[in-house]
């Protein structure tokens, strides 16, 4: 498994407002978009494409364009999806699946309670929207399923993540084609699961039922 937290002045400075607590729901939003923009760039450095053969205002030349199948994008709702439209921006030809996971607050494990995604998934390159990896059970869930349906590699894309949910991760999926793009790896699980210090409940943040 690949890891890379993208150690960026502009990243470390948009978290630092995600994190603050009186930060208001839509300028959470609005970062959380700008935000994974600036992740994807890092994340779709792999990204398959093929060359096509251009004519420019002076000649002919060779570029590249996204390959096919297209990339595609599967944010975990309800908090991926805030991440959905800071992706699509980036790579607008990707097609979008949703796969519905919410964690269970006793046993910290995820369910899966609705997906909408192509019943074949094979050779395709499939980007995962998570704001928070803590303990690591809803994006292995997620990144399991995918592989089950055929995907070739998975890359997932978190916002920050905890380092027991990253080595839980990288221990399930050995020998498969995972990367992990991050805003910031903190410290710790609390004894509830929640990252430390993190920035809250994002699915709450976003839409603003934070109590």
């Amino acid at each position: 498994m690949r890891v890379h937290v993208a150690d960026h002045p502009l990243i470390t400075h948009k978290l630092t407002v995600l994190r603050d607590k009186t930060t208001p729901s839509p300028t959470f939003r609005n970062l959380t978009e700008e935000l994974v923009t600036l992740l994807a760039y890092e994340a779709t450095r792999s990204v398959r494409v093929e060359p096509i053969t251009i004519q420019t205002p002076v000649t002919e030349t060779v570029g590249t364009e996204i390959g096919d199948p297209k990339p595609l994008v599967v944010p975990i709702l309800r908090a991926g999806l805030g991440m959905l439209d800071g992706m699509i921006r980036l790579v607008p030809s990707a097609e979008v699946g949703f796969l519905g996971m919410v964690r269970n607050e006793e046993t910290l494990q995820p369910d899966i309670y609705a997906e909408r995604l192509p019943d074949d998934l094979s050779n395709r390159q499939c980007f995962v929207l998570d704001p928070m990896l803590a303990t690591g059970g809803s994006l292995l869930a997620a990144i399991n399923y995918l592989f089950d349906r055929g995907a070739v590699d998975v890359t997932a894309i978190c916002l920050i993540a905890a380092p027991e949910g990253l080595a839980a991760v990288e221990k399930a999926t050995e020998g498969r084609e995972v990367t992990i793009v991050l805003g910031a790896l903190d410290e710790r699980l609390n004894e509830n699961g929640y990252i430390v210090p993190g920035l809250g409940d994002a699915g709450d943040r976003l839409y603003g039922t934070a109590h």
